[in-house]
Parts: C-alpha cells; structure tokens; sequence
C-alpha cells in the first residue's frame, strides 16, 4: 500500500526520534563494550547502571561554548556538519526498518515503499557524506584536518566501488534493485548469504570502510591527525559529526540484515499470522548484531596503514568481487543450481589468501645513503 501524506509524516517522525535515541545510546553501549574488552567497568554514575550518561552527554554538547577559529571559512565551515548528519539520515529513507508486504491494506515499516532503485538510491546519498568531511577538513584552515578529510576522500572513493558490485550479485538473484523484493525473494529461496557468502564479507568490509570504523578509521586517526577532519570542530557541531557517523551505522546494520539475512524474514516467521512483533524483532535484532561486531573489531583489530587500506581495496576487493559477480552471471544464465555458488566463493577466497601469501604487499621505504662522491643520494627499496 502506498504511504499517504499523514503515514509518511508520522512514519518520519517517529523514525527521527527512534534514530536520534538510538545513536545516542549506542554511545553508552559502546563505551561499555570497551570497557569489557579492557576489563574495566565504563559509565556507572550518571542514572542507575550509567544509563543517563547519554542524556548528560547530550546536555554538554548542547551548553558548551561555539568556538570558531579564526582564518577558517566560516560559512562551510558551519555547513559541513549538516552536510555528515543530513545525507546520513536522508539515506534511510528507503531502508525498510520492520515488516514489508505486497498485501494491499498492509502497514509498510519503511518510510518511502516501493522506490525500483532503493539500494542505488542509499549508495548514492550515503556517498554525498564524503563532501561534509572534505569541507569540514578544507574550511578548517588545518593540515591535520586536511589531512584526515583527504584520506577520507580517498577512501570512501575506493571502497564505494566494491560496496556496489559485491551487491550485484544479489541484484541479479532478486531481479530488482527494490529492498522490499530483495526480502521477498529470500522468504522464496532462503538467506542470500547461504548463496555468496563471499560478496557478504566484501559488502561488509566495505560497509565498515565507509563508516570509518577501526580498523578503516584513517580519516580520524587520533595519533598522527589529533582527530583528524573535525579537529577544528567543537560542541555540538562536533556533535553532529559523530551524529551522523552513528546514523550510517544504524543504516548499514539494517541494510546487512535486509540484503544477506531476510530483513524481518526468519525461518517460521513468514505470512501475517506470525505477528508485527516479531518479525520487528527480527530484523532489528540482526542489526544489532551487526552494530555490536563493529564494536567488537573496534577494539581486537590495530588500524591499517593507509598504503594497506588502499590496497585491500583496489589490489584485493575489487577483483574478488568483479570474479564473484561473473561467477553470479553464469549461474544465472545457464540456469545451474544457486549451490554451486558457496563452494565457489570458498574458492575464490581461499585462492585470494594463497596469492596475498606469496605475494605480500610490502611498502616502498625511502633509503638515504652516500655517494662515492660524498653527496647524499636517496633509492627506494622494498
């Protein structure tokens, strides 16, 4: 059924207030995740169990005083943290965030339904992010935050292209760049990470990159940029950064759970008479699950180099999913069996691993040495 005017008002309202909650407490959880990796205790004073240490975080950002430096370009300076959190909001517009159906009458838990071009849709907005962190990184009149916005450039560039072309290959089992019949056609014929679990690992690592989260958080890297692109940025605009950051995690939890574990299907939960509740529960559970791995890799995995960062993608990423995305192609065109493809993923990872061993990337180290006359004289080595 096609939102009316009212349903969508409500239906965004809600979701605002559910984000807005949702990012803030994710904060707390996530402190208290690194507490329990660091055998610590995290927030414990604020409410009862440190529970309103999100509130007072909030009322801080919102009385601290707006400092602007000097020399900084005033009007993108103060546009950039809009630019992060709108773009990282406007992106779940398509994102279905409970049960979808094709029942005419039926409530649709997503706040634009039907849209052909959904997950295209959430790419290309998601991708509008990078312009907020290089105005934010340029206006600031700061190397340091120069710095981190051209890596940050740099990066989500690079791994936009194998988020989208690990995502083809799902396309092309559903027919349809709709997420709500990317659902339907996994309540027909199972989870897709059953079918390619390879394009699963590239899509997430992808989406982790795009997020900046450790270990892909080169553009906030604390000790060689101070804190990277919003070095510069204070109180609540700083706020609205990281706003926005929680906010495309959210989003990509979800879009996890809707393109590789069903959205709201799970085995025994399919048709009306197995509840909103449920199938609610569903898919935000998997979400969560997601919110919380990222948590967790936060802080078992070191950051990469950025030589490292950029060649995963372009040396390993990228032609892992160009090979899987043909090896989709050919069993859809001659119509073999959707199980030939795990073992072929299996392949294809473990003969990436096997070339990565025998031909590691090395960095090139610049070696300052002397001359027979005496001069200095720099080579590069490997």
């Amino acid at each position: 059924m096609t939102h009316t005017l009212l349903q969508t008002i409500i239906t965004i309202v809600v979701m605002m207030g559910v984000l807005q909650g949702a990012c803030a407490y994710l904060i707390y959880v996530e402190r208290k995740v690194a507490a329990y990796m660091q055998a610590r205790i995290g927030p414990n004073r604020v409410g009862p169990f440190g529970l309103l240490q999100p509130i007072a975080d909030g009322l801080k950002f919102l009385f601290k005083e707006e400092v602007i430096p000097g020399n900084v370009d005033k009007l993108l300076f103060l546009l950039s943290p809009a630019v992060a959190v709108g773009t990282a909001t406007f992106a779940f517009a398509v994102v279905p965030f409970g049960p979808t159906s094709n029942t005419p009458g039926e409530y649709q838990f997503v706040i634009a339904p039907g849209i052909d071009i959904g997950i295209l849709f959430t790419f290309a907005i998601g991708s509008l992010a990078a312009y907020g962190i290089i105005l934010g990184g340029w206006s600031s009149n700061n190397k340091y935050s120069f710095l981190g916005a051209m890596r940050s450039t740099a990066q989500i560039i690079s791994y936009e292209i194998p988020l989208g072309m690990s995502i083809l290959g799902v396309v092309l089992l559903a027919g349809s760049l709709n997420l709500e019949r990317i659902i339907d056609q996994q309540v027909r014929d199972g989870w897709n990470v059953f079918y390619q679990p390879l394009a699963f690992l590239l899509f997430l690592l992808a989406v982790m990159a795009e997020c900046n989260r450790l270990p892909f958080d080169l553009p906030e890297a604390e000790q060689e940029l101070i804190g990277g692109y919003h070095t510069e940025y204070s109180g609540l605009k700083f706020g609205l950064f990281f706003l926005g950051e929680y906010t495309h995690v959210i989003t990509t939890a979800l879009l996890l759970s809707v393109v590789f574990f069903g959205g709201w299907y799970f085995p025994g939960i399919v048709g009306p008479e197995s509840g909103i509740i449920l199938k609610l529960l569903s898919i935000w559970l998997k979400a969560l699950a997601f919110i919380l791995f990222y948590m967790f890799i936060r802080w078992t995995i070191p950051r990469f180099r950025f030589d490292q960062l950029m060649g995963l993608a372009w040396r390993t990423l990228i032609p892992l999913a160009m090979v899987n995305l043909v090896c989709v192609m050919l069993v859809k065109e001659f119509r073999l069996s959707l199980w030939l493809l795990p073992p072929t993923s299996l392949a294809l990872l473990l003969g990436a691993t096997v070339l990565s061993l025998k031909y590691p990337q090395q960095p090139r180290r610049r070696l300052l040495t002397v001359a027979a006359d005496g001069q200095p004289a720099v080579t590069t080595a490997r």
